[in-house]
């Protein structure tokens, strides 16, 4: 555990994904992009930290940032389905209270992450799905997303090579409705593409958030780990908050973010312990692959990956900001 007297009051995680992220596979001008883009999300969600916010408000504040930017596989950016559409999940959870939001399937609203606050905050529900979901943000007045709002070329591409090498059909080309260049130095890390952002407040709580477009040529309505409140998204002040990123399937199998919570709260690991048991042994030998980050109420920050690497950061209160892209990163 962290002594008390160096403990940090506020705390800020984030990750963008995990997968194969070589230095042979991303050229100068994308590593630059994506490090500057975590530093930018995590000093971000920081700053409301500082001011005395929540970590629901700097998760997604974070997230809404991360959910804008091409290079990350969540709104804007996000990869495309079989048929052509961009599909969003997204799950939010308050250590505080276990209040939780979740949407699958969201394919008209541009911020997955808050459609999920508002769901935890004022549906009555955990999970929304599809249609009934996006009813729910028009009537909570949550901002629309017209069609091709989320189109990326270099995320069109990917599609098109899947389907071509599965003997699929490629669907009719979505018309853009924003461009934007930065989304030609996005990398593609395979199945892992994820967002998520873990953050402990001045008030001694801890929330964790998440929100992806899911993989490549998903079919039949596909839903991985990252709305699942336990799997790819949990929050709990008397353990810790995680968020996850990889092969959803696994995650889902393991509950992969309630039993790291479980082993910080019920057996006393230090946070970093309980990641490494459960992604580096258990995620390891059922055959998944990703990677978690993590935060404690007494200010402990951990992340965990069994990929080639990870995009990351952290601040905290009087600790410097880290990022990281490569295995052997901080």
């Amino acid at each position: 555990m962290t002594d008390s007297a160096s403990r940090p009051r506020w705390a800020i995680v984030v990750h963008g994904g995990a997968g194969v992220i070589e230095r042979a596979r991303l050229k100068p001008a994308q590593e630059q992009a994506y490090r500057e883009a975590l530093a930018h999300v995590a000093q971000a969600g920081a700053g409301v930290l500082e001011a005395g916010g929540s970590a629901l408000d700097a998760i997604e504040t974070s997230v809404r940032l991360l959910e804008d930017d091409p290079l990350f596989n969540a709104g804007l950016g996000a990869v495309f389905t079989a048929e052509g559409r961009n599909e969003l999940d997204a799950a939010i959870m308050d250590g505080a209270t276990l209040g939780a939001g979740a949407v699958a399937g969201v394919t008209r609203t541009r911020h997955p992450i808050s459609l999920a606050r508002a769901v935890m905050e004022r549906s009555g529900h955990v999970m929304l799905i599809g249609e009934g979901a996006e009813a729910f943000a028009r009537h909570d007045g949550q901002e629309a997303a017209g069609p091709g709002a989320f189109f990326t070329e270099r995320r069109w591409r990917s599609l098109v090579n899947f389907l071509t090498a599965e003997g699929l059909p490629i669907p009719a080309k979505p018309q853009a409705t924003r461009d934007n260049p930065k989304a030609e130095l996005a990398h593609d890390e395979g199945k892992h593409g994820t967002v998520g952002v873990v953050a402990l407040d001045m008030a001694g709580h801890v929330a964790a958030g998440t929100s992806t477009g899911g993989v490549t040529g998903k079919r039949w309505g596909r839903v991985g780990d990252s709305p699942v409140i336990g799997a790819g998204t949990y929050a709990s002040d008397r353990a810790c908050a995680v968020s996850a990123t990889g092969a959803g399937e696994y995650f889902i199998r393991l509950g992969v973010a309630q039993a790291i919570c479980a082993l910080v709260e019920l057996k006393g690991l230090s946070l970093q312990a309980a990641v490494d048991e459960v992604v580096q042994d258990r995620l390891t030998a059922l055959g998944g692959d990703g990677g978690v980050i993590a935060v404690a109420p007494d200010g402990q920050m951990a992340w965990s990956f069994n990929t080639s690497g990870m995009y990351r950061a952290r601040i905290a209160e009087g600790r410097p900001l880290e990022v990281g892209v490569y295995k052997d990163d901080v």
